[in-house]
């Protein structure tokens, strides 16, 4: 079987060394030691401070409590449920827009058509680890004077202009599920420079304790655990490792793919990028169901992220977001994990390629 994906896993034994220090100091959670060491290497490594949290979404909620977002918060179309779902869980009104006609990310040129006075900040996805066009969104932010958070859950890794995407906006969230380029089995982090905001994040995350007897405002439990920061640490140090391997994988997809002038793949050599999924657009929805059902026979299983369009579910929205609609509807994420091989890639593309040949026959 080859799943979509499957979790990095360290050696056994650096793990276990860190958990066995864990179970010497019986100090399981609360801001121990080992939550606080990863906390200053991701901040060392991006140069952006950082608070370790529970879960992607988790920090997606702090975000919008910290920065005081209320009414209408406008956001794209095509990301992962939970991008919207916190939005509404805050108690805002989610207000979607397209994404662009050639990528994945929200159109920032139709943003400023969905800004009414009830708008409160931007909630954009750079999704499947491609940068979001920050300058132009900052330009509309400012001049409306409206906050940013990036939803940055596929983009730990992913640079632009040679600087982090965690420097860009108010607050970056990210997710550190195990499905992810870099995790710690289940967590998160909240990126922030502005003091004042990150350490709201920092009371929010944990009741708002302010101090064993005194509160700094109302807050929720966001903290993670000893168990959580261990592995993260470990898996910190096969970044570079993890990261080539990648892109040695989506290489060769994009070179055995490309024998199909039908498919629209990835840039492979786009800079920054830090190589989190392998999306594949079909020329229809058909043709893409054909594949993902021919391919789940012979026990491959790809995914149909992000399917369907956010602004279609749960009446949401009655906003029309024609792009996204079209791509959620074609498009694949391929398997992709630390440990496939050639031969598997090959097996999956040649399979795609026979398929396709099939539907246009």
């Amino acid at each position: 079987m080859i799943p979509v994906t499957k979790p990095f896993l360290p050696p056994f034994e650096e793990y276990q060394e860190l958990v066995r220090g864990v179970f010497e100091r019986n100090w399981l959670t609360n801001d121990g030691p080992l939550v606080r060491s990863l906390e200053s290497k991701l901040t060392e490594r991006f140069n952006v401070p950082s608070l370790f949290v529970s879960n992607g979404t988790i920090a997606i909620q702090l975000a919008i409590k910290a920065l005081g977002l209320k009414g209408k918060i406008i956001t794209t179309s095509f990301s992962y449920i939970a991008t919207t779902s916190s939005i509404v869980w805050e108690g805002c009104e989610p207000v979607f827009v397209d994404i662009e006609p050639n990528g994945f990310n929200i159109d920032a040129s139709k943003i400023e058509g969905a800004i009414t006075p009830d708008v409160t900040g931007i909630i954009a996805t750079h999704c499947l680890g491609i940068p979001c066009d920050v300058h132009a969104i900052q330009k509309i932010a400012d001049k409306h004077n409206l906050k940013v958070i990036y939803d940055a859950a596929h983009a730990f890794g992913t640079t632009l202009e040679g600087k982090s995407i965690f420097h860009f906006g108010d607050v970056s969230t990210c997710s550190f599920h195990a499905t992810k380029v870099f995790h710690t089995i289940e967590g998160g982090a909240v990126f922030c420079k502005d003091a004042d905001v990150h350490q709201r994040v920092q009371y929010m995350r944990n009741f708002g304790h302010d101090g064993p007897e005194k509160f700094n405002g109302v807050g929720i439990n966001g903290k993670n655990s000893e168990f959580h920061a261990a592995m993260g640490l470990v898996n910190l140090n096969y970044l570079n490792d993890i990261f080539s391997r990648r892109k040695q994988q989506c290489t060769w997809y994009s070179s055995n793919l490309s024998r199909s002038t039908d498919l629209e793949l990835p840039d492979v050599n786009a800079d920054g990028w830090n190589y989190s999924y392998y999306p594949v657009i079909f020329p229809s929805e058909e043709a893409c169901i054909l594949v993902k059902s021919k391919l789940e026979s012979t026990e491959i299983f790809p995914r149909r992220y992000f399917f369907p369009s956010l602004n279609l579910i749960n009446q949401w929205s009655v906003r029309s977001c024609s792009t996204s609609e079209s791509v959620a509807s074609r498009i694949l994420c391929l398997p992709l994990y630390h440990n496939m091989t050639e031969v598997d890639v090959q097996v999956i593309t040649k399979l795609i390629l026979r398929n396709l040949n099939d539907f246009n026959e």
